[in-house]
């Protein structure tokens, strides 16, 4: 896992200013990941981020990139989790709940909708896209907003330019260490 490549992908995670974010690794002949996420587990884990490989075929695997405190904040809102729970999820904890999303994903081909509520999407736009994924969209860009559309444009250009603000830093000699925050 190329740092550029979680810059590009988790630069807003990283920043803090996101729960989660995804990417996809493709797999060659060697790649180890449990020992890369163990890795990045060590360096990232002191700033407040995990990393976890969440599916795998034989040609790629998708990682999940979040912060712990800030899943366990989302998926307490009661929406969130009454879509979880709807959804067959035990919501005893955070991790019990990315236990059963792992499971769900190796199971099905398809993402399950309910994904959103792990990467930081307002569940009130989770439901609707659940509901009616193409019906009432107000605004896409990392998500399709059924409501607050002003509010998810500023988020999806607060994104983009933590982006490009990291792919720059990157650029000027900074580790992925040294541009993840710890948030509180």
């Amino acid at each position: 896992m190329s740092e550029e490549l979680i810059i590009e992908n988790c630069s807003p995670t990283l920043a803090g200013i996101k729960t989660g974010s995804l990417f996809s690794v493709k797999i060659t002949e060697g790649t180890d990941l449990y020992r890369e996420a163990g890795q990045l587990n060590r360096a990232l884990g002191k700033k407040g981020i995990r990393v976890i490989p969440i599916k795998r075929t034989d040609a790629y695997a998708l990682i999940y990139l979040y912060r712990p405190d800030h899943l366990k904040k989302d998926l307490d809102d009661p929406q969130a989790s009454e879509i979880l729970r709807s959804k067959g999820y035990p919501c005893e904890s955070p991790e019990c709940c990315i236990v059963q999303l792992i499971q769900r994903l190796q199971e099905n081909g398809d993402f399950p909708h309910e994904i959103g509520l792990f990467l930081g999407y307002p569940p009130a736009d989770v439901a609707c896209f659940m509901k009616h994924p193409c019906k009432g969209v107000k605004f896409c860009g990392c998500w399709k907003a059924f409501s607050k559309p002003e509010k998810a444009k500023r988020i999806f250009l607060k994104y983009k330019l933590c982006t490009e603000i990291y792919r720059e830093l990157k650029k000027k000699g900074k580790s992925l260490t040294q541009l993840a925050v710890m948030t509180a």
